[in-house]
């Protein structure tokens, strides 16, 4: 693990500018990419005490915890704000961020200079170039992202160059995030940031499921109006019949080369039957279903039940499952299969957890509330997911 603390000074003057991650497909606080196999996120201290008291026996189905990392804001020379972390001190060599990246080309283009009252904020631009409106850019549940991509993005000479599958959820959870610090903090206060490991860094195009996990989503010290607002949510959504909802998604589709996304907006909306056809909608590449990656992700989900059957105390309130494959097939007919998977899979696929700010155990940051046994709402929403997908790989 490593860790930077707030008073180091070394490499104050140069940093890493974190790019918005474009494979965000949920959530609400920006995952920012900081380098090809590290991500962060704003730093949450029971997430964090989380991470560094992770049993055993779930590390495989958690994403690698990297420690923690200073991150600022700062200006650059033509006035754009963007946050811009430390270099870790234990790298040997220093970290390059490319300029021809994709995150960096688009978040550019969007981005808006913070004392200019005449251009259009970032998101009107994206819905201007669109001709659509910024909610219907935002919160459309069902879009292709080629096309805005290509229509986003220009190089250096001015001349347009295509670049396809960004999930404007991340960009939108981005400019969220920087327009809260830019109101509510001075540029030179520093920010505490975690550090995970990427786990679609392998993917050429990874296709990405995010689901919600339980029955319950407040924590044990959400408010009485946090508590009846989440609670509403669930009684409205599959939360309630299923133990699970989606929160986003996005699948790549061969025939048109683009990602299709759906947000958390889509996923609140869906009856049980209209799960379950999402579900194959994500196993669905555009031109067939993906019945070979169903044994892979039952494999890892049932592993997964085991491992969950057998923490007592452990409650995961609002964590999400992440459940990822390569839309773009591999050409050899058994790939290595990732990390923690079992081997001969016939297909690389992966299973995990994310998104502990509110999960609550034996020893964590509040005592006067211990729940007993393994977390029966996440149980209940595993084997009904495993359910659905069995149903689907028996063509039911």
């Amino acid at each position: 693990m490593v860790v930077l603390r707030s008073t180091d000074k070394a490499n104050s003057g140069a940093g890493v500018p974190l790019e918005p991650f474009l494979h965000q497909v949920g959530g609400h606080l920006s995952m920012l990419q900081y380098d090809a196999h590290t991500v962060c996120k704003p730093l949450i201290s029971q997430e964090q005490k989380f991470y560094e008291s992770l049993p055993v026996a779930m590390r495989c189905f958690t994403p690698q915890y990297k420690g923690t990392i200073t991150v600022r804001l700062r200006r650059d020379s033509r006035g754009h704000l963007g946050l811009v972390a430390n270099p870790l001190k234990e790298n040997l060599e220093p970290l390059q961020v490319s300029p021809d990246s994709r995150a960096v080309a688009i978040w550019q283009t969007l981005q808006q200079t913070a004392n200019s009252d005449s251009s259009p904020p970032p998101l009107a631009q994206l819905a201007h170039s669109l001709k659509e409106s910024t909610a219907k850019v935002l919160l459309s549940s069902d879009c292709h992202l080629s096309t805005q991509a290509s229509l986003l993005v220009e190089s250096a000479d001015g001349s347009q160059v295509e670049r396809r599958g960004f999930n404007p959820w991340g960009l939108h959870c981005h400019q969220a995030h920087l327009t809260r610090l830019c109101t509510e903090y001075p540029e030179d206060k520093r920010h505490r940031f975690l550090l995970l490991e990427n786990v679609v860094s392998q993917y050429k195009q990874p296709c990405i499921l995010d689901l919600k996990m339980g029955t319950r989503q407040h924590g044990d010290d959400a408010s009485e109006e946090k508590k009846a607002r989440h609670m509403k949510k669930c009684a409205q959504s599959t939360s309630a019949c299923l133990g699970v909802r989606i929160c986003g998604m996005q699948v790549y589709q061969t025939d048109k080369k683009s990602f299709l996304c759906k947000d958390k907006y889509y996923g609140r909306k869906l009856s049980e039957e209209g799960f379950r056809q999402a579900l194959s909608q994500f196993l669905h590449d555009g031109t067939r279903l993906r019945t070979e990656l169903l044994e892979p992700i039952l494999r890892r989900l049932q592993a997964l039940l085991t491992v969950i059957r057998s923490q007592s105390s452990y409650r995961f309130y609002s964590s999400s499952l992440l459940i990822i494959y390569d839309g773009q097939e591999s050409a050899q007919n058994a790939p290595e299969t990732t990390q923690g998977g079992p081997s001969g899979d016939p297909a690389k696929v992966d299973v995990r957890m994310i998104d502990f700010a509110h999960t609550t155990y034996k020893g964590s940051w509040n005592e006067l509330i211990t729940h007993e046994g393994p977390d029966p709402g996440y149980i209940f929403g595993l084997e009904n997911l495993i359910r659905i997908l069995q149903d689907i790989q028996e063509g039911e």
